[in-house]
């Protein structure tokens, strides 16, 4: 969902520069770089001291981060370029789409209601609901699961080295990697195999190569 279904970033990165000040966090920047994708427990592990980890609890202080989140991204929350015309097509060929995310439940609802396209989708997975979130292959193989799929049968959207990475362990069939979150270079440099795009804008009138 996040760099996939909508381009917010930034919105997170703004969310963590505000919340890591609160708690007097320094050099989390760089270890956010590697983050993208990952569940909430392990960003916070990664990101913030122990200490305040222990003070705060892990959920609370994950909760609070996305809170902030949401709050700055409601006026700018909006769908991917072209998203909206290629979930239409998949809808129109009778194509099963489903969220896989390692976001809490309460973003993946805020950004489905925000965007309106909370219709297009027949399952959700999030990192709520799972035991391992990326790069860990779980979220993606309950995903399919939930669709009636094997992971072959599948195409997964990401945007971030963890997402990437988990498409694969998951076996998916074919993945399509967006440059919302990290270069082309750098999902280049992971070496896998994929489509790069930069927004959904020419996917629609490719689907018959792909499909």
């Amino acid at each position: 969902m996040d760099g996939t279904l909508v381009n917010n970033t930034e919105a997170h990165i703004r969310a963590f520069e505000i919340f890591c000040n609160r708690y007097n966090v320094l050099n989390w920047r760089e270890k956010l770089n590697s983050a993208f994708g990952m569940g909430n427990d392990d960003i916070m592990r990664l990101i913030m001291p122990d200490e305040i980890i222990r003070t705060r609890g892990i959920k609370s202080l994950g909760d609070e981060k996305e809170a902030l989140y949401r709050e700055l991204y409601a006026p700018d929350c909006r769908p991917v370029e072209g998203l909206i015309a290629l979930l239409e097509e998949f809808r129109r060929r009778g194509i099963r789409c489903s969220v896989g995310s390692s976001a809490c439940r309460a973003n993946v609802d805020f950004v489905l209601e925000k965007c309106g396209i909370a219709s297009f989708f027949k399952s959700i997975t999030c990192g709520d609901t799972v035991t391992h979130c990326k790069p860990d292959p779980e979220i993606y193989l309950t995903a399919s699961r939930a669709l009636g799929l094997k992971p072959e049968e599948c195409m997964i959207f990401e945007d971030a080295k963890s997402g990437i990475t988990a498409a694969h362990r998951a076996g998916a069939g074919y993945v399509v990697a967006l440059t919302t979150t990290i270069s082309r270079r750098e999902i280049e440099a992971l070496g896998y195999d994929y489509r790069i795009i930069d927004d959904y804008r020419d996917m629609t009138s490719s689907l018959d190569q792909i499909l």
